[in-house]
């Protein structure tokens, strides 16, 4: 029981920071450690969960692609263009990446970091947004957003922070950057989680089997109702809360070390 509690506390912390630019994966360390519950395989298989999420609000574009006729669509291009760069280094560099960086120190730096660095782009780099609808962004668009999400391999860098900010940086305004984020996070990571459980399915046990998919499913309903929440905070608030957030919270952290 007290296992089944602490994967609902963790799927609630997945679904909750999936998609804020304030770092899941490092977030799910940070928490994992705290109630003593550890686990890399447990904390990537249950953001499938938050990604099922982005499935079902963005439904109707999704299954729009699924035909093979329409597999040379321009959007098909522009997901496979900004999922290439992290997925590549992400495969070069996953033991390295595993062994390096999930840890309390790197996740805290990380945090500190990204935090900074969003402050910075959104306070001293002029924004005039020049693309308003996914359909209408381009391919050296989605090339300089998916040289931004290479970034988001160091956990607690954050996904969604790195390509929101890539996007910002190519010209997006605030709400296509996030769906565009929100988009191209459930193939890179459908193959992230993918690869991580084809590594380390056979250490399963039939409980932790049954605690992923504890997490999964309360992932899933939170994650849900936070893509709807943030991207409305994010067109009033920008980036700033968020980047404050992180900032103090790596400056607590750092102080208990």
């Amino acid at each position: 029981m007290i296992d089944i509690v602490k994967a609902i506390i963790l799927g609630i912390t997945e679904g909750l920071t999936e998609f804020l630019p304030i770092s899941s994966t490092g977030h799910l360390i940070l928490v994992g450690h705290w109630i003593k519950f550890e686990s890399p395989t447990f904390d990537i298989a249950i953001q499938l969960g938050a990604i099922l999420a982005v499935i079902v609000l963005y439904r109707s574009f999704f299954f729009s692609l699924l035909p093979p006729q329409n597999w040379k669509k321009k959007e098909v291009k522009l997901i496979a263009i900004a999922i290439a760069p992290a997925l590549i280094l992400g495969f070069l560099c996953h033991s390295a990446i595993k062994h390096y960086l999930f840890g309390t120190f790197t996740v805290i730096m990380a945090l500190l970091v990204g935090g900074i660095i969003m402050l910075l782009v959104e306070r001293l780099l002029p924004y005039k947004p020049t693309t308003t609808d996914i359909s209408d962004i381009t391919y050296k668009q989605a090339t300089i957003i998916g040289v931004a999400q290479c970034a988001s391999l160091w956990p607690g860098m954050s996904r969604s922070g790195s390509t929101i900010v890539g996007g910002l940086l190519a010209k997006l305004d605030y709400e296509t950057a996030a769906k565009f984020s929100f988009i191209i996070s459930v193939p890179i990571m459908i193959a992230a989680t993918g690869y991580d459980l084809l590594k380390s399915y056979h250490l399963l046990t039939q409980s932790d089997l049954s605690l992923i998919g504890v997490g999964f499913l309360v992932s899933f309903i939170v994650g849900y109702l936070a893509i709807v929440t943030f991207i409305k905070l994010l067109v009033r608030w920008k980036l700033a809360p968020f980047a404050i957030y992180r900032i103090i919270l790596a400056g607590i952290l750092l102080l208990q070390c």
